[in-house]
């Protein structure tokens, strides 16, 4: 896999100055990066931004589906140690939870699940204890297997920002574009058959337990602009599928693997992912626990009147999981 740079967009110091001190004064004024208020008031504050700062955080616009946000200023010796678990984070970079929110919503509109990270719209991605091995932003020893971002529902973010807090040991996360892989006719038509669900990961525990019947979804479909991709190879019962299905769906994976490349976040640096053209993972580390390990802060961006996704999964359960939305949080 080769390790190359993503597009940067640089925020230079008065748009940074600009972001971060919006963001404090709405800490300040509600007192918690969590406070339904300071969320309702998102959409106020970003108005009043500047015309510049509101083009640099446009949405992602070039084929490789994805860039790097580059200019905040984290510094490690504010943020204190590395939680070993998302529930005992606190308020630790609440600041930088309220510029991520800011950033999102510039973006669109930022969402969060009722079954995950109790409902919050920044989770606190850091590997924990005993979750070395799982398919989730928990987990450490494994190679986290390229996906699409809660590829099982159909509320699905457009738009996924990972905000580096902390990553000492450079641990690069992937990213592969569907639109830069080069796939036959044949192969395309038979990834645009829904064959196989879609499951829920594991950091969804009420999702799992959904008694709904699974529905085939698609892996490709076609919009104006090209294919687009919904892709989650860890958590879809393949051997439910027929032996042509199989084999176009194993051929994909090779072509995401040969086109993805290995983004080294940096401390300030905002990696913005089109969810549905690029999927996303991580590469395996060994997580000492002892407060240095990698950090990452994580929202979620629906963009409205996207037309990126085909109109059945609109009759989807999403197996029972609200998306929850900040205006309305």
């Amino acid at each position: 896999m080769p390790t190359c740079p993503a597009p940067v967009r640089h925020l230079d110091t008065d748009a940074v100055a600009e972001l971060t001190s919006t963001a404090a004064k709405l800490l300040a004024f509600h007192g918690s990066a969590t406070s339904p208020a300071l969320l309702a008031d998102l959409p106020v504050m970003c108005a009043q931004l500047s015309e510049e700062l509101r083009r640099r955080l446009r949405p992602v616009d070039t084929a490789d589906g994805l860039f790097v946000l580059r200019g905040l200023d984290i510094e490690d010796t504010d943020l204190g140690p590395t939680p070993g678990h998302w529930s005992t984070v606190g308020d630790a970079g609440a600041l930088w939870d309220v510029v991520l929110l800011l950033v999102s919503a510039l973006m669109g509109t930022p969402i969060a699940w009722d079954g995950q990270q109790d409902g919050r719209f920044v989770h606190n991605i850091v590997p924990s204890p005993g979750h070395e091995s799982e398919q989730t932003g928990a987990s450490s020893s494994v190679l986290l297997t390229p996906h699409t971002e809660d590829a099982f529902h159909p509320g699905r973010a457009h738009l996924l920002l990972l905000c580096c807090m902390r990553n000492h040991d450079a641990i690069a996360t992937t990213a592969a574009s569907v639109r830069l892989a080069e796939l036959s006719d044949a192969d395309i038509a038979q990834l645009k058959r829904p064959v196989a669900p879609i499951l829920p990961d594991d950091a969804y525990e009420q999702a799992r337990r959904f008694g709904g019947r699974p529905a085939p979804v698609p892996t490709l479909f076609d919009t104006p602009e090209g294919l687009t991709m919904r892709y989650d190879p860890a958590y879809t019962p393949l051997e439910e599928a027929d032996g042509p299905w199989r084999e176009a769906y194993g051929r994909l994976g090779e072509e995401l693997a040969r086109v993805s490349v290995a983004v080294s976040l940096e401390p300030g640096d905002v990696l913005v992912v089109d969810n549905d053209l690029v999927v996303h993972g991580r590469v395996p580390f060994r997580a000492r626990y002892d407060g240095t390990d990698r950090w990452l802060k994580r929202a979620s961006v629906r963009v409205e009147n996207c037309p990126t996704r085909p109109a059945a999964e609109n009759d989807e359960h999403g197996y029972g999981q609200a998306a929850l939305t900040a205006w309305a949080a």
